[in-house]
């Protein structure tokens, strides 16, 4: 089934917010055998709205709309709508009842302006918002779909995986079945990968198709199978899952698509091992992706921040004479470092960071950009300098990348 996302907003035509729905929603729906024909990104315009409606609907039957149901003027997705496929304005008590129920758990006095986000077409089919005051509406005509969803990340991606996506695969049945799997690749690059699997790909079936995604130091590879016979499916995807394994090796480190922090936890769990940072240009942000993980208390012990030299010799017990002979930014010091972290958080694990994240700070023999990192667990460390191009925050991102896939390979497959 193909579909088109469109997503209202002048917000997301100046950058000023950036569009995650369209993402999420091709994510979530293409596990259905759901196709993305297309994103469109429009303002706050009933002309734009109505000649986008008309675009989309010329090439697809299903249409996903996000944005402009705010209760403010400028929010004009709902009465265009009710222009477009005709009806008259009307209170949905439902909705009425659950903007009450909200505003009274926030503490939160209704106005005009939020009452108003109980008033619907009467062409439409609502469907409540159980985590905001801006209904779903779900319109039809002429055997067409268009769902219009709130702006708001958390709301749309949460109604769509209670509501929307259940009803619209129940209303339109895909003949077709689709089988995906998943790899992540490290540290080996796209180009290279393409070329040793090259034969596999030559040889596989007309139904089964092979991606690559690939992200700093990382390639995310999708196996996907379409095809009517279920059966047929299952046992060729099974197959050449196998066989994509073996040529992958030692460079495979997980078959789910789950972040590197989580593939390094579930690693780690396994072992019963415990993990530590030390961080000097990465601030905290190799603490912060492995926090993200939810359990991550079961192994992370803590972090310790150690911008300043200071830090890094009273709390972590690096030798003050190797950073004023080779550089804080230097293999000795980073390995102190990590070995510093594991034993003040006495952990078994260590990943510490110490680089120029730029713009200043830059020399001639330690450029900005340049990154060292050390990796220990027990008595192994392992440590590498990195070159890494981009602003501040893109080094701070890269660093910490391969921080995480630094340990992940200390710790084998």
């Amino acid at each position: 089934m193909r579909y088109i996302t469109i997503v209202i907003g002048d917000e997301l035509l100046i950058g000023q917010v950036t569009d995650t729905n369209s993402g999420w929603i091709a994510r979530h729906l293409t596990p259905f055998g759901w196709e993305p024909a297309g994103v469109m990104t429009i303002p706050d315009d009933a002309g734009a709205i109505t000649a986008a409606i008309d675009r989309a609907f010329a090439q697809v039957d299903v249409v996903l709309m996000t944005g402009g149901l705010g209760p403010t003027k400028d929010d004009i997705t709902k009465s265009t709508l009710c222009a477009y496929f005709g009806g008259e304005m009307r209170l949905d008590e439902a909705t009425r009842r659950n903007v009450d129920r909200i505003f009274e758990r926030r503490g939160i006095a209704m106005n005009a302006l939020t009452a108003g986000q109980a008033m619907v077409p009467s062409s439409c089919r609502v469907i409540v918002n159980d985590v905001g005051t801006a209904p779903i509406m779900w319109f039809e005509r002429d055997g067409k779909v268009l769902v219009s969803m709130p702006g708001v990340p958390h709301e749309t991606q949460t109604m769509m995986e209670r509501a929307v996506i259940p009803q619209l695969v129940q209303r339109f049945h895909a003949r077709e079945h689709i089988a995906f799997s998943n790899f992540i690749v490290v540290e080996v690059p796209e180009s290279e990968l393409a070329m040793r699997l090259d034969d596999f790909e030559r040889t596989l079936p007309p139904e089964l198709h092979l991606a690559y995604l690939p992200k700093q130091g990382v390639v995310r590879l999708r196996l996907t199978g379409v095809a009517d016979d279920k059966l047929w499916l299952g046992n060729t995807m099974e197959s050449h899952t196998t066989r994509l394994k073996e040529l992958l090796g030692g460079d495979l480190v997980a078959t789910r698509d789950i972040p590197l922090a989580q593939i390094l936890g579930e690693k780690l769990v396994g072992r019963g091992l415990t993990l530590a940072t030390a961080e000097s240009c990465t601030g905290g942000n190799v603490a912060h992706e492995i926090t993200l993980v939810a359990g991550s208390s079961a192994y992370f012990n803590g972090a310790v921040v150690s911008y300043a030299n200071d830090v890094k010799t009273g709390v972590l017990g690096v030798n003050a004479d190797d950073i004023a002979r080779h550089g804080a930014v230097s293999q000795p010091v980073v390995e102190q470092m990590a070995a510093g972290a594991c034993h003040v958080l006495r952990t078994d694990c260590a990943i510490a960071t110490s680089g120029v994240a730029g713009p200043s700070g830059g020399t001639s023999d330690k450029p900005v950009g340049t990154v060292w990192i050390a990796v220990r667990c027990g008595n192994r460390t392992t440590s590498r300098c990195f070159h890494f191009v981009g602003d501040r925050s893109r080094v701070i991102e890269q660093a910490t990348t391969r921080g995480l896939i630094m340990l992940i390979k200390l710790l084998g497959c």
